[in-house]
């Protein structure tokens, strides 16, 4: 499976804004995630369609997620950048060449097509079962718990 690195940018802005009780400026998240203001927009923008986050304009404005941190999974963020769609896709070649079988013979998906379904419910359920707040308690644990108050501090810097 692989993921755009929007993904990885988005889940980390995601935990950013989890840290705020103010909207963030898009501008401040790509000068703390050292990503271009443009690619950091575009993606905010994918968010935002997505419910996940919501702009707010004016001086004090920016972007804040939609609800807690703790009821926005990871799948919803990865599908807000990288949409819905399965990573397989059967073309059904088993039905193609010189030893193509007939559509009849076909009344379910073959053995490859239902391995690759597995593995994307397996995929889903996991990044389903993990929320913003988890990413940032882990995120945290891993940094013998500064890494939350470092970014708190830092978002009420100018």
């Amino acid at each position: 499976m692989k993921m755009s690195s929007g993904v990885e940018w988005a889940l980390h802005s995601c935990v950013t804004l989890s840290q705020s009780h103010e909207p963030v400026p898009s501008a401040r998240l790509a000068e703390l995630h050292g990503t271009p203001p443009a690619y950091t927009a575009k993606h905010l923008q994918a968010l935002a369609r997505a419910g996940i986050v919501r702009s707010a304009e004016g001086r004090f404005g920016g972007y804040a997620l939609t609800r807690p941190a703790s009821k926005i999974t990871a799948l919803e963020v990865v599908q807000a950048i990288d949409g819905d769609e399965p990573a397989y896709r059967c073309a059904e070649i088993r039905q193609r060449g010189p030893l193509g079988i007939s559509a009849g013979q076909c009344s379910r998906p073959c053995a490859i097509a239902r391995a690759m379904a597995a593995a994307q419910a397996v995929w889903s359920h996991t990044l389903a079962d993990v929320s913003i707040a988890d990413l940032a308690a882990d995120i945290d644990a891993d940094s013998d718990g500064t890494a939350m108050a470092d970014v708190r501090r830092w978002l009420t810097t100018t």
